[in-house]
């Protein structure tokens, strides 16, 4: 029962850092669903919500006056550019 507490003000704090947990979430399921089904437009929809939950956040950080990047911006980065890998990869594949 304490896990709705954390959802809720999370919700009611800071939305946009919601969604983005939210589609890092679905990210993470449609990626398991891949692995079972190894079909491509999983992989493709996962990649493509890790990337906007990656620019969401990317963006989201950069409007706060911190002069060095945050853990937060480093792992959205490195997400991001895997991701566009992955793409790129895949696109060979079609």
């Amino acid at each position: 029962m304490r896990i709705w507490p954390f959802w809720f003000n999370l919700i009611q704090d800071n939305p946009p850092r919601f969604i983005e947990v939210l589609m890092l979430l679905l990210a993470t399921i449609l990626l398991l669903v891949w692995d079972y089904n190894k079909q491509w437009p999983y992989l493709v929809l996962s990649l493509s919500y890790i990337i906007g939950s990656s620019l969401s956040t990317l963006i989201r950080e950069s409007f706060l006056p911190i002069p060095k990047p945050t853990l937060t911006q480093v792992i959205a980065l490195f997400l991001l550019l895997v991701s566009v890998y992955f793409f790129r990869d895949l696109s060979y594949y079609l």
